[in-house]
């Protein structure tokens, strides 16, 4: 079991958890993400880890409600637990010196390239930060992002906060006026992290993509997360998640992202025809595993 310690709600179903954690804690790398299961019949979800303290042995994770089982996840408070919880996983982001760097990402892909970020800035790097949402309501770890960079941009697809526009708008503003770019991190939306790449290709510069979103085990046994690089079969979870973008097969990663999609939609409206008594299932099924340990 693993103790819910605190939870805020950061935007539009997207809630941050702060969970007793030390191993994971002590050993966790930027990029790097654990794999949680609710109960034992529970699907396992990979989700990236924001923030580790050592010292406190906690970890911090961001969820998106956007299936049943993060919307499952979205409705335990501080008090409750995890039932399992295992990382750190995947291979830990590149870090290096490389002179400017910049980091477009959104939403969660926001608390997702944090530690990058950081670990970037850390190391000597000249971070710019390209935080997109679709209004000021979903600017999500603004005060953060702006203490990882050197330079933060907001956009904003209405236009309510920052500059009007998507992350891409403002990367191709900074190439096209002569900014000296030589590391792109792209954490978002397959289309966003495609026009990245895109962009970024023909001028050589190098640029990673995080393909946290296809995987399913975690763990490379289902095959679920498999992507073409360089025309080679890799799997997201064991041999990413972090891949350079001009050698990913963009049309298979779309292809396998929608997959699993009418399943996930059948399985969510279950779960909201019978959310209270799926929370009281949970938190029923949790109070008895922690009375069998003690």
């Amino acid at each position: 079991m693993y103790k819910i310690l605190e939870t805020r709600n950061v935007g539009l179903k997207i809630k941050q958890f702060v969970i007793e954690a030390p191993r994971i804690a002590r050993k966790q790398q930027p990029g790097q993400f654990v794999i949680l299961r609710l109960h034992e019949k529970g699907e396992r979800i990979p989700l990236t880890i924001k923030s580790s303290d050592p010292e406190a042995g906690t970890v911090t994770i961001v969820a998106q409600a956007i299936g049943k089982t993060t919307s499952l996840l979205n409705c335990l408070e501080a008090g409750d637990a995890i039932l399992d919880i295992v990382g750190p996983l995947g291979r830990p982001s590149e870090i290096e010196n490389y002179g400017t760097a910049v980091i477009l990402a959104g939403s969660v892909g926001t608390a997702m390239a944090l530690p990058t970020a950081n670990a970037l800035r850390r190391v000597g790097n000249h971070v710019i930060f390209i935080e997109g949402a679709r209004n000021r309501e979903m600017v999500l770890f603004e005060d953060e992002v702006r203490q990882a960079s050197s330079e933060t941009f907001i956009m904003t697809d209405d236009g309510s906060y920052g500059e009007q526009g998507q992350v891409t708008k403002k990367l191709n503003e900074l190439i096209a006026a002569g900014r000296k770019i030589d590391f792109v991190l792209a954490v978002g939306p397959v289309p966003m992290m495609r026009a990245v790449a895109q962009l970024t290709k023909p001028l050589g510069i190098k640029t990673m993509v995080s393909l946290n979103s296809i995987m399913v085990d975690g763990t490379g046994m289902c095959g679920g997360c498999r992507v073409l690089i360089g025309g080679a079969s890799k799997f997201a979870c064991v041999d990413g998640p972090e891949f350079d973008a001009s050698l990913v097969d963009f049309d298979v990663l779309t292809q396998r992202n929608a997959m699993y999609r009418d399943k996930e939609c059948e399985s969510l409206k279950r779960f909201e025809e019978n959310k209270e008594e799926e929370v009281a299932g949970l938190r029923k099924e949790l109070a008895a595993g922690e009375a069998h340990h003690e």
